[in-house]
């Protein structure tokens, strides 16, 4: 496994299992007790998942020592401002049996994240928290919350895969000394991600796998993935993408099949906004 450096001197691994829409408790737990027999060290789950209680019971009967874990959550747009977030982290902890977390980010950059990320960042400096970030802040939001903030963000969770690469957020994030991560490093099978010519044609040189080649693209660009699956071969698939490298002529192919743009959606869209900011006045169950 290869780890970054966060601007704290924390250190992350660069890869991770992450458990978004899998809702089924049992089967959540199970895919995390997989993830974690494959080997996998930092899990990511967040409160609007439903799942962190599921989550919480893998770690705990894993057997594997709290220290050698890296658990990540996020708070929910109906969980912002100081108090609501601070009592929500708390509540998190809870639900994972964990006495502190190695990283906390806020999930969306909606309603009073500057009180949320007050509260994160006194948990922080009580030792309840290891780092703390954002996520799918766009980089306007980004840097007015690292202007006005106290604690650099260690880590930004954007959408990133070879389609929307994010080079210019990345050299932001850079320049602030924030960790990329990507959510979404398949695309989620969108624009024929599974069948592009390109990284099949690379990974044919390697006998690899067109996930493996996606992975290691972004891992060697410097991004931490969390790629998510229900199948313990595929978990085994994903884990095993550090025995094989890139050259540097195969990084400018699949550099140029970046379209900048999104896709899924954009943080910019005037009815993805109401359609976020509506959904997160609702309260979690």
């Amino acid at each position: 496994m290869d780890y970054v450096t966060l601007n704290n001197g924390v250190k992350m691994p660069i890869l991770g299992y992450g458990v978004y829409q899998i809702t089924d408790q049992t089967e959540c737990e199970t895919c995390v007790a997989d993830a974690i027999s494959v080997g996998y060290r930092s899990i990511d789950t967040a409160q609007a998942y439903g799942n962190e209680e599921a989550v919480g019971r893998a770690i705990k009967k894993s057997g594997v020592a709290r220290e050698e874990l890296f658990i990540t959550t996020k708070v929910w747009i109906s969980n912002a401002g100081y108090d609501k977030a601070k009592s929500s982290i708390i509540e998190s902890m809870s639900k994972l049996q964990l006495d502190y977390l190695d990283l906390v980010l806020i999930h969306q950059p909606f309603n009073d994240y500057y009180g949320t990320y007050r509260a994160m960042e006194e948990l922080y400096k009580e030792g309840k928290i290891k780092a703390i970030g954002v996520s799918n802040f766009y980089p306007d939001r980004y840097i007015d919350l690292v202007q006005f903030t106290e604690v650099v963000p260690a880590v930004n969770q954007v959408e990133t895969h070879v389609f929307n690469q994010q080079i210019k957020a990345h050299e932001i994030m850079n320049k602030y000394n924030t960790q990329i991560e990507s959510w979404g490093p398949f695309a989620e099978g969108r624009n024929d991600f599974f069948t592009n010519v390109t990284l099949q044609a690379v990974g044919d040189t390697h006998n690899k796998s067109i996930a493996q080649v996606a992975l290691r693209f972004l891992i060697q660009r410097g991004v931490v993935v969390i790629p998510k699956t229900t199948h313990r071969n595929r978990m085994e698939e994903n884990f095993n993408v550090f025995d094989f490298e890139l050259s540097a002529a195969e990084m400018e192919k699949i550099t140029a099949l970046d379209t900048g743009e999104s896709a899924f959606f954009s943080h910019y869209d005037s009815k993805t906004v109401e359609f976020l900011t509506d959904y997160g006045k609702k309260e979690l169950k």
